[in-house]
């Protein structure tokens, strides 16, 4: 386990470190509380934490665990949260998991992954005490905005992969580890799909409902996280389209080339059809057969064989076969 920062803020400014068991004596108003922020802890760690902030033992079981789909939970005055984090690795995305304990005077992050580290919100929340001040819905508004934020970089690198495919195929015949690589950014981004979905969910939830921890006039900040998501979720979608179209163009154009291949081999077979035969019948080798004592007949046969060959050339080559 590894913690992270564990601080005591006063009206937007750091106070002093505190520990994980240390019971801190806050006051009345908002503008006061402990930040506690873990990655992967042990669950005597976590238990620990519990017993000085009273945690509920469903939402500590739950933050055990390194993966779970977004959800957001009320156990008395405490709100609990859990936001999924990604991070492109390679060509895949890894999801990793946010869990947010959030009470009046107090907020933890439990975090599992190696996306959604909060060194540099911290920063800059600390860089600005008049809106760090607010008190935790703040902070934990902003925490979801990061996780928002992260996501765009996934979809700005899936997006470079795709629309080059893109480009390529107009061009050229898709290879088969292309199109393999087609049906694994399909499958990737419709499970993304899933997690802004359901992390849109969550971020309705607290726009509409009424929790604790949660001020009125923190609202607005929650519905700015709700459009960021929606954007996001937009334009995943129009990547997925983009995807599906360039799958079907390549499908469409690979079908037009394979057709103009066959109208070519048909458009030959057909002239050669004449000559093989005209020289099939006089191959057949009978005794009697007029035409052989005809003193010019191999010129006439060969006449006509040039003749109907340069008659369906002609043909084909307009009806642009050849």
């Amino acid at each position: 386990m590894t913690i992270i920062a564990a601080y005591y803020y006063n009206e937007g400014k750091r106070v002093r470190e505190i520990r994980l068991d240390e019971h801190v004596e806050l006051n009345e108003n908002r503008s006061g509380f402990c930040w506690i922020a873990l990655s992967e802890p042990t669950a005597d760690e976590l238990s620990a934490i519990q017993t000085t902030y009273n945690l509920h033992p469903l939402a500590i079981d739950n933050a055990m665990h390194p993966l779970c789909p977004p959800k957001l939970e009320v156990y008395n005055d405490e709100l609990y949260v859990v936001a999924q984090t990604a991070e492109l690795v390679g060509d895949r995305i890894s999801y990793g998991k946010m869990a947010i304990f959030t009470g009046h005077n107090h907020l933890i992050t439990v975090r599992h992954g190696n996306a959604g580290a909060l060194g540099k919100l911290r920063e800059q929340l600390e860089a600005s005490p008049t809106q760090f001040g607010k008190g935790v819905d703040y902070v934990l508004h902003a925490i979801l905005h990061r996780v928002v934020d992260q996501y765009l970089p996934i979809f700005e690198m899936i997006e470079d992969d795709v629309l080059a495919m893109e480009r390529r195929s107009l061009h050229d015949f898709l290879g088969p580890e292309e199109v393999a690589r087609i049906f694994e950014l399909r499958s990737e981004l419709t499970r993304f799909q899933r997690t802004l979905g359901a992390m849109a969910e969550l971020v309705r939830k607290l726009v509409r409902g009424h929790f604790p921890c949660i001020s009125a006039e923190m609202t607005p900040y929650f519905h700015d996280v709700a459009d960021h998501v929606h954007r996001v979720q937009s334009m995943v979608d129009g990547l997925l389209l983009v995807l599906s179209t360039v799958f079907e163009a390549s499908s469409l154009l690979e079908a037009q080339r394979i057709g103009v291949v066959t109208r070519l081999l048909a458009a030959w077979a057909a002239i050669l059809a004449v000559p093989t035969a005209i020289a099939g019948i006089y191959g057949m080798n009978f005794k009697h057969m007029p035409e052989l004592d005809t003193p010019y007949g191999y010129f006439v046969v060969l006449g006509v064989i040039a003749v109907f060959c340069l008659l369906l050339f002609m043909r084909f080559k307009k009806a642009k076969w050849l």
